[in-house]
């Protein structure tokens, strides 16, 4: 069906090729060349695929408009009444004119919402090239009608079946004598004259009902079960009386032997002449769910946008000694993502929205290795040097354009192979345009209002109602998309803005406002309102309106005596480090609580810290004395920290008093160490030295790790980090949005080569075939050229380059000489040189058409 149909696209695009456009469009080509530039631009700016490669022509153009993976692609693209005016033409006579459609939509009561909204309905129709020709000769592109018209694989949106015409192509002669005679019509002399009486009873509302009103109840419930689709039913054998009578007078025709269907004739009248049951010609409205102070909710978004901070940066520190395995087909395994998940004391779902935050804005990737492991990356260590307002723009700047969709990890692709976090099949092209649709539509609203998020994903599914549903968009090249994924895609967007804290209790904040180039709230200025600022201007203005609502940074803790200390607030970077070194975070919020255990004060002390150095660092960033029990339990991790030596021998133990040598012995939880003694002060084991020092601080001790000298080894709490890795790059919905310069210059170039490509030129004295390029000897082509050089005029030639393509251009010679003509190339709008034996021949046009 779609080679057919582009085929005969092909073949309407040459018919106009060579001749002048007429009144009407006889052709979609045609119909593009009587455009200005603005609307072929408007043409190229909708349907940038068109572009990829620039057109020779506009014949070319006009066929290329027509692919099927085009035409797919331009519907997904369309708004529902759009696509339901596109759906009335394919089941209305090619062409049908304005009337015939309009009637269509409103059926015989008429609606004014639906006549007011039909011509903007049309107008986007042809501009995006899928409707041509003037409004008394509608033609919908072929392919279109072939993706949209009623067939029994693809059952058409309207519930619409097949016209009489189409369901009794293969009907006997002397059967539809019988349906005629049954409905009350004289025969005829010919099957194609008994079909279109039928057609003229069933489209004749006056006959149309005094046959109704004599068919029996039974029968008339039956039409109302197939009215509105689908309108195929099964039958017996020997089917009911009801069935008969429709059947016997064409209201039923046979598609098999146990098929009905209602003719579409037959199901617009029962339907009062309307295509749709219901029309959608207004977007629905989205609704206000709650409002809030703007404060409030900027407050609440910037309370969000920091514990994203935290949690960022607490998921990137766990793994600063290398993060779990990568799987063998890439990803982090269900049993690693459980742990991250509790680390973070989130559910699974939010913990994978992290993952690939992280992944996503380039602070964390696969180390590489044989062993391959994530990690954070250098820009990790980057990002933390900057302000907090700064790090909350560079998260979520790659998460507005990132085509990863955590919320598929944990389910299956279409071969069941289970999809998981940070693995290669979680991309979706459309997730970066439903994002930043979403927020848009937040925009609309006024500042401080929440959307209902049911009318906000009925509004999603008004504007793109075939993105993600089926139909003509399940053959798109994004076919892996399951039903109803926008509107998931849109829930995940929601979840996911408030945890950045682009919104605050459901509504816009004013930080977003600025990210995505909007007008900011009521108190905004002028100057500040956005209008199509670049990417990286936009992410400051944002981060410049946040950084004021986000809590300042400050220097101190209050030290406890239960061992712990509390942070009043986000500490400033260094202090924060250290201190986590130090201690271990026992609870977060608005204040954070660290607690002092021995085994994190042994961690200072391998650091290279000195308990006088722990005493010193209190003591400098405590607001409250150090309390005793502090002091006696850093003195006493000290006064134990590197009694017990432990080196390589494969491991040994060594300790000047060898009492606790033999404690060590004797106690039972060191039997899996294999551990022997050499000398009254040295222990022997079978384990390696980081086994056994792992093994000797579960029992209780504090041993130090020392070098091959003896010297004690300084552990410092440096980061594992990979090696430099780029952010990874957006999976692309189609070709990108072309700029006003990619469209001027390829509006040029295509008026340029439709004018070569059209151009009349005077007979030869051998006819050129239509599309091939002219044919002249050496002689002649110089002839020709040397005497356009000297009256002026233009000339059209077959050009081949020199990789061999061929091409055909206009140009009107300057000078000719060494075995070059230079001249003005019409068709590139510019001056240039070809080599007179790349010319295949030349041929004089009938008068100046450039």
């Amino acid at each position: 069906m779609g080679i057919g149909g582009i085929g005969g696209l092909d073949r309407e695009a040459h018919v106009a090729e060579g001749t002048g456009a007429a009144a009407a469009p006889r052709t979609l080509a045609e119909a593009l060349r009587a455009r200005g530039d603005e609307g072929l631009a408007a043409l190229l700016r909708a349907r940038p695929d068109l572009l990829n490669p620039v057109p020779n022509d506009l014949t070319q153009l006009a066929t290329r408009a027509g692919t099927r993976g085009s035409v797919v692609r331009a519907l997904e693209r369309l708004d529902r009444f759009a696509l339901q005016t596109a759906e009335a033409l394919a089941v209305a006579p090619d062409p049908a004119p304005y009337p015939v459609l309009l009637a269509l939509l409103t059926g015989d009561e008429g609606d004014a919402t639906i006549e007011a909204a039909l011509p903007g309905a049309v107008a986007l129709l042809r501009e995006q090239a899928l409707v041509w020709g003037e409004d008394d000769r509608l033609r919908l592109v072929r392919t279109a009608r072939e993706l949209l018209s009623p067939s029994p694989q693809h059952p058409s949106p309207t519930g619409l079946g097949p016209t009489v015409a189409e369901a009794t192509s293969g009907m006997s002669p002397g059967r539809v004598q019988e349906i005629i005679a049954a409905a009350g019509l004289a025969a005829t002399h010919d099957p194609v004259s008994a079909v279109t009486a039928l057609t003229g009873l069933f489209t004749d509302r006056a006959r149309m009902g005094a046959l109704l009103d004599e068919a029996p109840p039974e029968a008339l419930a039956v039409l109302d079960r197939l009215v509105w689709g689908p309108p195929y039913g099964e039958v017996t054998a020997n089917p009911a009386p009801p069935v008969r009578w429709l059947r016997d007078r064409g209201l039923l025709l046979p598609v098999s032997a146990r098929t009905m269907v209602l003719p579409r004739e037959v199901a617009l009248h029962l339907r009062g002449g309307r295509a749709h049951r219901a029309p959608e010609p207004v977007a629905p409205e989205v609704a206000v769910l709650r409002e809030h102070r703007p404060q409030v909710v900027d407050g609440a978004a910037a309370g969000q946008a920091y514990t994203a901070l935290a949690t960022v940066e607490e998921l990137l520190k766990s793994w600063d000694k290398g993060g779990p395995q990568v799987l063998r087909a890439g990803g982090l395994s269900v049993r690693d993502l459980r742990r991250t998940a509790a680390a973070l004391d989130v559910t699974e779902q939010v913990a994978a929205f992290w993952l690939e935050l992280c992944h996503g804005a380039g602070l964390l990737a696969s180390d590489g290795e044989a062993d391959e492991r994530y990690a954070p990356t250098p820009a990790y260590d980057d990002w933390l040097d900057l302000p907090p307002a700064e790090r909350w723009a560079r998260l979520v700047v790659p998460w507005l354009a990132s085509t990863r969709t955590p919320g598929l990890a944990g389910g299956q692709d279409a071969k069941g192979r289970a999809l998981s976090v940070l693995g290669p099949d979680l991309d979706r092209a459309a997730a970066p345009e439903v994002r930043h649709r979403v927020l848009g539509l937040l925009a609309t609203l006024p500042p401080g209002a929440a959307a209902d998020p049911e009318t906000l994903f009925a509004r999603l599914r008004w504007e793109r109602p075939l993105r993600g549903a089926a139909g003509p968009a399940a053959e798109s090249t994004d076919s892996a998309l399951p039903d109803d994924l926008r509107s998931r895609l849109a829930r995940w967007s929601l979840a996911e803005a408030e945890l950045l804290g682009l919104t605050g209790r459901g509504a816009l904040s004013a930080p977003a406002r600025a990210l995505l180039n909007l007008p900011l709230a009521e108190a905004a200025s002028p100057a500040d309102e956005g209008g199509g600022v670049e990417e990286s201007v936009a992410a400051e203005r944002a981060a410049t309106l946040l950084a004021p609502l986000l809590p300042e940074a400050v220097d101190h803790v209050l030290l406890q005596a239960d061992l712990t200390a509390v942070a009043p607030g986000p500490l400033r970077r260094p202090l924060a480090d250290a201190l986590a070194v130090l201690a271990d975070v026992e609870s977060k919020g608005g204040a954070t609580v660290y607690r002092f255990t021995p085994g994190s004060v042994r961690r200072a002390l391998d650091s290279g810290l000195a308990a006088s150095d722990v005493h010193a660092f209190l003591a400098a960033h405590s607001r409250t004395p150090v309390p005793q029990p502090l002091a006696y339990l850093v003195d006493d991790v000290a006064r134990r920290h590197g009694h017990l030596r432990v080196g390589a021998a494969s491991a040994y133990v060594r300790c000047d008093d060898d009492t606790v040598l033999g404690e060590i012995l004797a106690d039972r939880r060191s039997a899996a160490l294999g551990l022997r003694r050499l000398a009254p002060t040295v222990l022997a084991a079978q384990t390696d030295p980081a086994s056994l020092l792992d093994g000797l601080r579960a029992m209780g001790y504090a041993p130090a790790a020392e070098s091959a000298e003896g010297d004690v080894l300084v552990t410092r709490a440096d980061a594992y980090r990979t090696p430099a890795r780029t952010a990874p790059v957006p999976v692309p919905d189609g070709p990108p949005a072309p700029d006003a310069t990619l469209l001027g210059a390829a509006v040029k170039a295509i008026r340029a080569g439709d004018r070569a490509a059209t151009a009349v030129r005077r007979e030869p004295s051998a006819p050129t075939p239509a599309g091939s390029l002219p044919r002249t000897s050496s002689a002649e082509t110089l002839a020709t050229v040397q005497a356009a050089a000297m009256t002026g005029s233009a000339v059209w030639i077959g050009y081949v380059n020199a990789d061999g393509a061929a091409s055909q251009r206009v140009i009107a010679p300057v000078r000719v000489e060494g075995g070059f003509v230079t001249g003005y190339d019409h068709t590139a709008d510019e001056m240039r040189t070809y080599p007179l034996h790349r010319i295949t021949g030349v041929a004089e046009l009938a008068d100046d058409q450039v």
